[in-house]
């Protein structure tokens, strides 16, 4: 196997999001996206014990133009949406969301979070949807940890979300061609992710520390990026980890986004500003 080369490393600040601290390696100065995905946020917070899990979390708020996944390493997630999805999903799972013409959701921790030791860690990527589909009816995908398809080798879990990795397929189904795995390696654990060439590419540690193709350590919290030059990259963890990787099929498509809205032109997002504002997306009136 060519193994691709390292094309950015990306170091995942702490921003504020509404008061939520979240580590974000993109957008940033060094890079605006990884053609399909616009937005990595990653999470690892202890849940207050003082605030109503009901009123914890990310309350109700709308999205167009794009997917929003949740991947769920600690804890839990609490989807409700205006479309009548009432969910909840438990660490190893997924919620994947395809905000399509629009949809309003909240995202709280499960009310027996606190039984679970009141951690939570979740990945939220946003995924681009290809113009033609940015328009379509909204669709929500809960995938539990049992439902997920796994590959199990020496010290190696990879959880196969979206698209497929030697011969596993994710059960998610993705608007364009996209790999979504979730790993945990023991110490040694080594593998080699065999990739589509034409897809772009990364990896992000959460936590422990990775060697990449023999040549380069990643620590937790940062993002390695590959250039498009090979069919994959070889992983071994240097200590107990867990990352994620994800690969897409560039859209090459112009992006105009605002807020929880992303789509094609700027007349889009102030169209989806109205709809939201006349109710078009829906009500969510929580409990």
């Amino acid at each position: 196997m060519k193994k691709r080369t390292v094309k950015q490393i990306l170091y995942a600040q702490q921003v504020d999001m509404g008061g939520m601290p979240v580590r974000q390696p993109f957008p940033s100065a060094k890079a605006e996206s990884i053609d399909p995905f616009l937005l990595l946020h990653h999470a690892d917070i202890k849940v207050p014990s003082h605030i109503e899990t009901r009123h914890a979390g990310v309350g109700p708020h709308p999205h167009r133009g794009f997917s929003p996944v949740t991947f769920i390493f600690k804890g839990g997630v609490h989807h409700k949406d205006s479309r009548g999805n009432n969910n909840v999903i438990y660490a190893g799972g997924t919620q994947w969301m395809n905000a399509g013409m629009g949809i309003v959701h909240s995202e709280r921790p499960p009310y027996n979070i606190h039984e679970m030791g009141s951690e939570q860690e979740i990945i939220q990527l946003w995924v681009n949807m290809p113009a033609k589909n940015k328009m379509d009816q909204p669709a929500y995908y809960p995938l539990t940890a049992e439902e997920t398809p796994k590959i199990e080798v020496e010290n190696v879990l990879i959880s196969v979300v979206a698209g497929e990795l030697n011969n596993t397929e994710g059960k998610i189904p993705t608007l364009s061609p996209v790999n979504a795995f979730t790993a945990n390696f023991r110490k040694s654990g080594k593998y080699n992710f065999t990739l589509p060439q034409s897809h772009n590419a990364f990896l992000y540690l959460l936590k422990g520390k990775l060697n990449v193709n023999g040549t380069a350590d990643v620590d937790q919290h940062f993002l390695f990026s590959f250039n498009n030059d090979g069919e994959g990259f070889e992983v071994e963890a240097l200590e107990d980890s867990y990352f994620l990787v994800a690969t897409g099929e560039p859209l090459n498509e112009p992006i105009s986004s605002h807020g929880p809205f992303v789509m094609n032109t700027q007349t889009e997002i102030m169209e989806a500003f109205r709809d939201y504002q006349l109710g078009k997306m829906g009500v969510l009136i929580e409990d």
